[in-house]
């Protein structure tokens, strides 16, 4: 079976170019590719897409809320946006509101079974989530059995930035506990997925198939995180902190 051991986060990310969409995976912390985002900022690409649970996190050492915050997206798909503080106004809503960045808020639910539908090939799919609300507008509706759903379309990727804790030689995955949020559905959604792998690479065949919670063949590129991570990217302002 091919080998998808890539060497270096650098090396996994050479090739992403400008214009690029990417799915991000992690719920908060758990499961977030930091590693992969860090290594996509120092690569430089911009005019990004990105599909994201939450997109203006910034509670790590390298995340989209960096990317946002060096204007290197133009488009964010997300469930959250808002600061956790009211009073202080993130980056990604100050250029969403100045139009500098456009978002597309969705309910987590529908973000998800977005996400899937592409993976399964589903052109498209009615829910009831989002009626009657702001993120229903200008969007088709219908009426069954007596309920008005809204029609929502499948959402691709050119690539997924995953995290988890095993994998063998040929990408097939085992996630740690919260690690199994975004990162399956994502990994199966995009048409190159790139994983960062806390714990082992094994051989092909050491796993146990029952375990397996990604298959490896939607997975491309696999790296392991060194035990001294090959510097996360920071902020400017962060460098002293």
């Amino acid at each position: 079976m091919k080998n998808k051991v890539f060497n270096s986060f650098d090396e996994a990310v050479a090739d992403i170019p400008d214009g690029a969409s990417i799915m991000v995976g992690g719920f908060g912390p758990p499961g977030l590719p930091q590693n992969l985002l860090g290594a996509l900022i120092r690569q430089g690409a911009t005019d990004l897409t990105i599909i994201t649970n939450r997109g203006d996190q910034t509670n790590a050492k390298a995340n989209t809320g960096h990317l946002v915050e060096l204007r290197r997206v133009k488009k964010v798909y997300c469930a959250f946006s808002a600061s956790p503080h009211p009073s202080q106004a993130s980056v990604f809503e100050e250029l969403t509101e100045s139009g500098e960045m456009e978002a597309e808020l969705m309910p987590q639910g529908t973000l998800v079974e977005r996400m899937r539908a592409a993976a399964s090939g589903i052109g498209a799919f009615y829910t009831q989530a989002s009626v009657g609300t702001e993120l229903a507008i200008d969007k088709e509706t219908r009426v069954i059995d007596g309920k008005t759903y809204v029609l929502e379309f499948p959402l691709h990727a050119d690539y997924a930035f995953i995290r988890a804790d095993t994998s063998d030689t040929f990408g097939n995955l085992q996630y740690d506990l919260t690690q199994r949020n975004f990162n399956p559905v994502m990994a199966m959604a995009a048409k190159t997925t790139l994983v960062e792998i806390e714990g082992e690479i094994i051989e092909v065949g050491g796993m146990d198939p029952n375990n397996v919670h990604t298959p490896g063949i939607f997975v491309d590129r696999v790296i392991k995180i060194p035990p001294a991570p090959e510097g996360l990217w920071t902020l400017p302002s962060d460098r002293n902190s």
